[in-house]
């Protein structure tokens, strides 16, 4: 379904953003009602205007939060699938119902509030063996870093992947995050201490991994119509997709991707058809918000969407394409989830708004299309295109 500018996202709003574990004694909830007080009076509407909501990764309780923020009717819910692959679909999806008219305002709101006693990044260690996820254990593969420590290793084999790139990575996102109020580290990342960081997951090192937070945050969302009488610049969503190939299919649960997608983030279906009916290509984008779980993971994204060729994401970050200033693409110009945090995809979407509002701290010059993605994870995966 098009759903070119239909919709916009007039909204956002989010709690402080947490190290792991430090947003106790507030609860799952009282958390995620913050963040969507907060995105409504972003927007300038009530919270009783709310009769919708779009979820990803596991979403939560309608009508607790119906409850708890007072909203009197629902005409929608509804959550992609999967985990932070389908991220950025969830906002595809308020999109759809609004254009559809099954809902007038949706909010996309997610909460990330890690258990005391266990770890995001040991997860996998705490999975039953299944059948189909036995190998998890007896491989050694404990957590999400473990197991795209693999892709990274492949990508470097097949076509001579430097850590010089994933450690550009980490470099120029923590550069971004330094004028960040709210980002978790604020202090130049040197190539020395990347170098000297110690290896979790060969070739990953302690600055290739993810941030572990607390943090909820919310999306508002309502048609183009009523978008212009608000108090924010609309950021129009120009188009969505979610899904992605079989042959990518569980990714990381499976390890049995052909050559061909297993040194990607399995976006290329993605990028080809999020693109294809907008009418863009690769050049036309601004901004890229890449889900930055891993840094080799952003590599290989610029290959799938095109910023450079199949293979050749290393020597193009290495050459400084994606620094916020100077590259040919900047790249997580709020510090991603390397140097920022970790909210499974919502700080993209949010910097996303504020790139195309033209308020965002790190702000792209005359941005006009932003692209946000899931994270490369089992499908489904999504891409989103936000415009002015």
């Amino acid at each position: 379904m098009k759903i070119a500018k239909q919709a916009a996202v007039v909204g956002i709003g989010s709690t402080p953003y947490y190290r792991r574990g430090e947003s106790h004694p507030q609860t799952f909830n009282e958390m995620i009602c913050k963040a969507v007080i907060a995105a409504t009076e972003d927007a300038g509407l009530s919270i009783k205007d709310i009769d919708g909501f779009s979820y990803y990764s596991s979403g939560t309780d309608t009508p607790l939060l119906m409850e708890s923020l007072g909203i009197p009717e629902v005409r929608y819910s509804s959550m992609v699938t999967s985990g932070g692959g389908g991220s950025v679909g969830a906002v595809q999806n308020a999109a759809m119902a609004i254009a559809t008219g099954a809902a007038n305002v949706v909010v996309v709101p997610f909460c990330m509030q890690q258990p005391m006693g266990k770890r995001y990044g040991s997860i996998m260690s705490q999975i039953d063996p299944t059948p189909d996820k036995a190998f998890f254990m007896a491989g050694g593969l404990v957590g999400p870093g473990h197991f795209f420590a693999m892709l990274a290793k492949r990508h470097m084999h097949q076509y001579g992947t430097r850590r010089e790139a994933f450690c550009e990575v980490a470099i120029s996102t923590r550069e971004n995050a330094i004028t960040r109020p709210q980002a978790r580290f604020r202090t130049p990342l040197t190539k020395e201490e990347y170098f000297a960081g110690p290896m979790i997951a060969d070739p990953l090192c302690r600055y290739d991994f993810c941030l572990e937070n607390d943090i909820a945050g919310a999306l508002i969302l309502t048609s183009a119509e009523r978008a212009k009488d608000l108090k924010q610049r609309p950021a129009y969503v120009l188009n969505g997709e979610q899904g992605g190939r079989r042959e990518w299919g569980r990714a990381i649960a499976w390890m049995n991707m052909p050559d061909e997608y297993f040194a990607s983030a399995g976006y290329a279906s993605i990028a080809e058809h999020l693109y294809g009916d907008a009418g863009i290509t690769a050049a036309d984008v601004d901004v890229a918000l890449l889900y930055d779980h891993f840094s080799p993971m952003v590599v290989m994204q610029l290959e799938d969407f095109g910023f450079c060729k199949r293979g050749e994401g290393g020597a193009f970050v290495e050459d400084g394409n994606i620094r916020f200033k100077g590259g040919s693409i900047p790249v997580n110009p709020h510090g991603g989830n390397l140097s920022e945090a970790y909210a499974v995809g919502i700080t993209h979407m949010m910097e996303a708004v504020e790139q195309i509002r033209g308020t965002a701290i790190n702000q792209v010059k005359d941005a006009e299309i932003a692209l946000v993605t899931g994270g490369p994870a089992s499908l489904p995966i999504s891409g989103l295109l936000l415009s002015r």
